[in-house]
């Protein structure tokens, strides 16, 4: 087994890449590693959130169609103050049958593998171009692949851009060719303060909340009611349109009327859906909501939804070269979906499709003590190899 794999592991989990933080360290890392085994690369500055990041871009192989990308987010989400760490996350910790630290399973171990992987490529055998697309920011709306996608054209230059990408999020290997889209956003209510002795005398926000969630409420129960026959082998522990209420936060002190309440919602749309129409179908209920509270009818609140943060859906084709690749490579037999979002999304926004398979645990992504399993992990650069050897000779 490669020491070269562990050290690019224990490296690249050593760098601070939590989303609000700058990824450039570890992009400049990875580039030179990539420079240094023939790739030309091609770093793309971007500003998210008034924070300096960078997505990283690293080809290989002559300038003709059909090639492949192979792609993983570099960003990871926080460890500081997340309850039940008994490890350094920014350490690696070899445990025998597992490497533990941030990022080891979601998704740096498989970036590290791609890394041991361009080691030991053979550049002279390629016949299509391989592409390495590394981005930031995928844990905060996939904003670094939004960006990249779309100037990958003018990056490669002559080469022409594949139009098929492997992404090595965590699925245990198995094969995924879907996600739903997902879309975020708050809902604010303004009410009127006052003493809790004359509640009359305001409008609790508090209170019209509870109606707002009521009228989302409903509307989640409908969907849960029916299920998408078509999608029931795809997303088979929920084949619906899915809401979640997030966070809630209202209120000053037991004796004062709340004069504010903010609730902050997710939800996520079938593939085939407007990820619109839903937030379209909220903004109707909560326009007919009663904007008074309970102590009073003189009085009412304002109501007010912000616009949505969106992340497109993935619904790749069945059936492609690299589908059968990555069963021939890792073994698995069918394709289905996975349950959170991805940078395939915006890929396919720039006519690349994509398919979700590598070797980390989702039961492991974004957890404390986040471990990659050590036969999982050591599997990952052969498995790459394979994949490469399918697809670009």
């Amino acid at each position: 087994m490669s020491s070269y794999l562990h050290e690019a592991l224990r490296r690249l989990v050593s760098f601070n890449t939590v989303s609000a933080y700058s990824d450039i360290a570890a992009i400049e890392y990875v580039g030179a590693q990539l420079a240094a085994h023939g790739f030309k690369t091609a770093s793309q500055s971007v500003e998210i959130a008034g924070v300096a990041q960078s997505n990283l871009v690293a080809w290989i192989g002559p300038p003709r169609a059909d090639g492949l990308i192979i792609s993983g987010h570099i960003d990871t989400v926080p460890f500081e103050g997340q309850p039940g760490w008994t490890r350094e996350a920014l350490r690696v910790e070899d445990a025998g049958d597992k490497f533990y630290g941030r990022g080891t399973s979601d998704m740096k171990g498989f970036l590290a593998a791609c890394l041991d992987a361009a080691a030991q490529l053979e550049p002279r055998r390629l016949k299509r171009p391989l592409v390495f697309v590394f981005t930031a920011d995928e844990e905060v709306g996939c904003l670094g692949a939004e960006k990249v996608g779309p100037a990958l054209r003018s990056i490669l230059g002559q080469t022409p851009t594949p139009r098929i990408a492997w992404i090595g999020e965590p699925t245990s290997w198995q094969v995924s060719h879907a996600h739903k889209s997902i879309v975020l956003f708050d809902v604010m209510v303004r009410g009127r303060g006052g003493h809790s002795g004359a509640p009359a005398a305001g409008v609790n926000a508090i209170a019209v909340m509870g109606k707002v969630i009521e009228a989302i409420g409903r509307i989640q129960e409908r969907l849960r009611s029916h299920p998408r026959q078509e999608y029931i082998s795809i997303f088979p522990d929920a084949p619906y349109d899915v809401l979640n209420f997030g966070t809630v936060r209202g209120g000053l002190a037991a004796n004062m009327i709340a004069e504010e309440c903010a609730l902050r919602i997710s939800y996520r749309t079938m593939p085939d859906s407007d990820p619109m129409d839903l937030y379209r179908e909220i903004e109707r209920a909560v326009r007919a909501i009663d904007p008074r509270d309970y102590a009073s009818d003189a009085n009412r609140a304002e109501i007010e939804m912000t616009p949505p943060l969106t992340m497109p859906p993935l619904n790749s084709p069945r059936g492609t070269p690299l589908e059968r690749a990555l069963f021939d490579a890792t073994g698995a037999r069918d394709s289905g979906g996975v349950l959170f979002g991805t940078d395939g999304g915006w890929f396919a926004k720039s006519e690349i499709d994509s398919l979700i398979c590598g070797p980390g645990d989702l039961d492991q992504a974004h957890q404390p003590d986040e471990y990659i399993r050590r036969d999982a992990f050591e599997r990952t650069t052969p498995i790459i190899l394979k994949v490469i050897e399918r697809m670009c000779c």
